[in-house]
Parts: structure tokens; sequence; C-alpha cells
């Protein structure tokens, strides 16, 4: 596991999910506790975590015997600005009384935050969102959670195969209108408000990160977000101060498991001579094939069947439609 600090006697650790696309972590939570424990100058490990993709108590912050967990009260950020035993961490004293303030937190908390998770799930081929949560999962078991989340998000947004170009015209719209908003709040400050930086600035930065980094070019917000010049240099900027350079992973696990591993088998029985003939498998290889398959198939079964019934608690009066679900792979 990577240290964010290498004293060893530094009691506070963050935990977040695994770094890709050169990014520390690019699950925009994870990244905005990141960057917001970076601007308040504390030493801190930084520990991943490769099991529990879905959970929402990652990220979380251990300080001592104290842990902070994401699905507490307003999340992480807000838990640390308030936890004395954690120390002071408040960037927002003195800011959060503008006016500027509540609007522009409105915006980054819900009109970005559901474009950027539209974008993730849905807008996309989900390629992103795979390798940020699940590529260290077994595929079978990756591809079954991937799915779930995706209808929770066309759940969530009340997205069906009627409405859809309605709903996603309305998202790009929205956070169209809040870059064009944080442009003009920004102007040529270093920071949102001002010359300080504050938690509005960790959480634009995760989103803005994630957008420019972790998305595909052809990405409809990565597009609308690199129009705005500004908003472009001060990520930059700040991206220099707060991340080392080549210190996290760029590259990412094909999405599409299944058809790159069978072009890679198809590539590599291309290049072998014509002479040349595959020995014959023993009794026991193909025992061992044959096993193999079975057990991939139990495992799609045993995931589909634990989903199937986890999702009928709480989720009775939800209606789901699948009659044109595109998963974006296959």
């Amino acid at each position: 596991m990577s240290m964010e600090a290498a004293n060893d006697n530094i009691k506070n650790t963050l935990v977040v999910r695994k770094p890709c696309f050169g990014l520390p972590t690019a699950c925009p939570q994870s990244l905005s506790a990141y960057i917001y424990l970076k601007l308040s100058q504390l030493p801190f490990h930084l520990h991943f975590h490769l099991n529990y993709p879905d959970s929402d108590q990652i990220p979380y912050f251990e300080a001592g015997d104290s842990v902070v967990y994401n699905n507490e009260k307003e999340g992480i950020i807000e838990c640390l600005k308030k936890d004395a035993r954690v120390g002071d961490l408040d960037l927002d004293s003195g800011v959060s009384s503008l006016p500027e303030w509540i609007p522009t937190k409105v915006m980054l908390t819900t009109w970005l935050a559901d474009a950027l998770e539209y974008e993730l799930w849905v807008g996309c081929d989900g390629s992103s969102a795979y390798n940020i949560y699940y590529s260290d999962l077994p595929w079978p078991i990756g591809k079954v959670l991937f799915w779930k989340k995706y209808h929770w998000v066309k759940q969530k947004h009340a997205i069906t195969k009627n409405n859809v170009e309605v709903k996603e015209e309305e998202i790009y719209e929205r956070a169209n209108s809040a870059y064009d908003a944080l442009s003009t709040l920004l102007g040529d400050a270093n920071y949102l408000l001002g010359s300080r930086p504050s938690s509005l600035d960790a959480i634009f930065l995760a989103h803005a990160l994630v957008v420019l980094q972790a998305l595909p070019e052809s990405s409809t917000l990565q597009i609308k977000f690199s129009e705005h010049v500004n908003l472009v240099r001060y990520v930059q900027q700040r991206k220099t101060e707060l991340i080392e350079a080549g210190a996290f992973p760029s590259n990412d696990t094909p999405f599409h498991a299944g058809a790159s591993s069978s072009a890679s088998r198809g590539s590599k029985s291309k290049s072998k001579p014509k002479g040349d003939k595959t020995k014959e498998e023993s009794k026991e290889e193909k025992t061992y094939r044959k096993r193999a398959k079975y057990f991939v198939v139990a495992q799609v079964v045993a995931v589909v069947l634990f989903v199937s019934i986890m999702s009928g608690y709480g989720n009775g009066d939800v209606e789901v439609d699948d009659a044109d679900a595109d998963y974006g792979y296959d």
C-alpha cells in the first residue's frame, strides 16, 4: 500500500479506493477528501481499500482511535470540519458566510454531482466507472455490480426509454450552467472564493479532475468543461501543487474483458509459425478447464441470486425499466 507521508509517527490515515487515471483515486468522494486534507496541510498516510467497492463508508479517515466515515451525517468533509479529535481542519471559517457560498455549494453537490454520476454510469460506455470501482474484482462479480449500479442511477434520475433524451439534455444543460457560473465566480483568482482554499475547492477539483482524466475524450461533460479556459487553468495549477506527477498509475484494466481476451488469443494464434502444432491436451488439462468453466458459471449464478435477494429490501416499490437497457458492455 502507498503512503502519502513517510513519517512513521503520523497517526492519520485516509482510506480511499484505488489509484488510477494518474490520480491518487478516481472515486469523486475519495478524491475530494484527499484534496481537502492536502489543502488543510495535514500530514497523513494514504491507504487503498480494494474490497467492497459499493460501500458508502469509503472514504474514511482514521486519526488515532477516531474514525470518520463518508456515510456519517453530511459526508466525510463536514465530519472532518466538526470533529475536534481530528484537529482544526475547518477551511471554511470566514468564507461560509459569504453570499456566494450556498448557491455554489448547491451547484457542486447537485447539478455537477448528478452530471458526473450520470456520465460515469450511463452517459459513456461504462469503462471509467468499471476501472474506478470494479476492475480488481472477479470479472462476473464486477459486471453484475456494474449492472446493479447502472439501474440504480437510472432509477434515481427517473430515466426510462421514453424520456432518456429529455433527461440527458436537462442534466447536461444544468452542468453547463454550473460551469458558466463557476467560471464567472473564479475569474482570475487562485481559488473559487478568493485567495484562500475552502471545501468547495476540494469538491470542485475532485469533480474536474475525474472529468478531465477519467472520462473518455468523447465525453459530453469533458467537452463542455474544456470550453471554460479559466476553469481548466485553475485545475491544472492546483493539480501541480496537490498531486505529485507520475506518482500514481495511469494504466487501467480493459472494460470489454471478453472481447479483449478473445482478440488477444486470436492475435497470438496468428503469430505462430504454420509448421507448429498444438500439443494434444492431456486428460487432466481437459478436466481442469471443464471445472474452471463450471466455477465461473457458479460465480455468476451466485452473484445474480445475491443481488436479486438484496435488491428486494427497500426497493420493492421502484419500477425498473429493462426493455432497452444498454449496459455499455458485451
